[in-house]
């Protein structure tokens, strides 16, 4: 994914010249602890709960949690507490899937926690997207039930796309961060690129779900009715909207391809195409000054806000540094 590179800035922000220049830290300012964000981390979600709107509610719950998560003993009345400040500000947005999603996917993530309200609510929302359907197959592969595994992957097969709302995530937590400005802690992400790191952390961590159920469940299909239907949902999921769903998908694919079949093949040169552009769109994405960061930051939230495809974010990048889309014949 793209975020990695972003990853990567975030390690070297502890540099203190660089984390003056990205307006995170002062010069000489020691890197806080672990437990010191989590605290900062706790407060700002408190914040955020104060404001009441549904964005703020959405991106405090996902704050807890991953606070709780940090834990080596998470408690299970407060990850609860976190599903249903979710489900609060799905009731206040009812028709809004990036909320729905996360409160699933908080939900799927907390032990003892019931998905099938939140699931139900998911696919009533956004009823074309075969991702709904991830949580309740896990459920049915943990249960052994054959039968029903069967069935959801028929269901999921029926999708239009396969999205798991990463760029949608990211640009809610940021807005919602960067909204609350001046009344969170001082020193938790007091920049732009500081509150787009801690955005993309959050959204990995929080609403991109295993996919290991799907990838299990289509590896060596019972019959040729499953081969099919899992054939179908991997050429959903390689039109997804995150780089992760759709090699998942081309993996699917591949392994119920003959590889030396003409499918075979146009198998392994989308995923050829889909990495290079990847891999290139994250060489090309940083700036080299050290003070241009923020500013790169918004540019890079403006293009997630207009594209929601990881992979339309990439080719924009590649397309503004003059890239090829797809790699040149030596690399084939």
């Amino acid at each position: 994914m793209i975020k990695r590179c972003w990853q990567a800035l975030a390690l070297a922000m502890t540099l203190p010249g660089l984390a003056s220049a990205a307006g995170s830290a002062p010069d000489g300012a020691a890197t806080p602890t672990a437990d010191k964000y989590q605290t900062w981390r706790a407060a700002a979600a408190q914040t955020l709960i104060d404001s009441g709107d549904a964005d703020s509610l959405a991106t405090a719950a996902a704050l807890r949690h991953i606070g709780l998560a940090a834990r080596s003993r998470a408690d299970s009345a407060a990850l609860k507490s976190t599903v249903e400040l979710a489900g609060k500000a799905g009731e206040l947005a009812p028709e809004n899937p990036t909320i729905i999603w996360l409160r699933l996917q908080l939900c799927a993530a907390s032990a003892g926690c019931d998905i099938r309200d939140a699931a139900t609510t998911m696919r009533w929302v956004d009823a074309e997207n075969g991702a709904a359907w991830i949580a309740t197959l896990a459920a049915a592969q943990k249960d052994g039930d054959a039968v029903e595994v069967d069935r959801i992957i028929a269901d999921m097969a029926h999708g239009a796309y396969f999205d798991l709302y990463w760029n949608r995530t990211v640009v809610l937590l940021f807005d919602a961060l960067k909204r609350a400005g001046g009344r969170l802690p001082a020193r938790y992400v007091p920049s732009d690129v500081a509150r787009l790191l801690e955005a993309m952390e959050i959204a990995s961590a929080e609403t991109i779900p295993s996919l290991t159920p799907l990838l299990n469940a289509c590896r060596e299909p019972a019959g040729g009715e499953r081969r099919d239907l899992c054939l179908r949902v991997a050429k959903i999921m390689q039109r997804g909207d995150t780089v992760v769903a759709q090699l998942a998908g081309l993996s699917i694919e591949r392994r119920l391809t003959p590889p030396d079949s003409k499918e075979g093949r146009s198998v392994a040169e989308r995923r050829r195409v889909l990495e290079w552009r990847v891999s290139n769109a994250n060489r090309f994405d940083l700036p080299v000054l050290p003070w241009l960061i923020n500013s790169r930051a918004r540019a890079r939230v403006a293009q997630m806000r207009s594209m929601p495809r990881e992979e339309d974010v990439d080719m924009a990048i590649l397309r503004g540094h003059k890239i090829p889309l797809e790699p040149p014949e030596e690399h084939r």
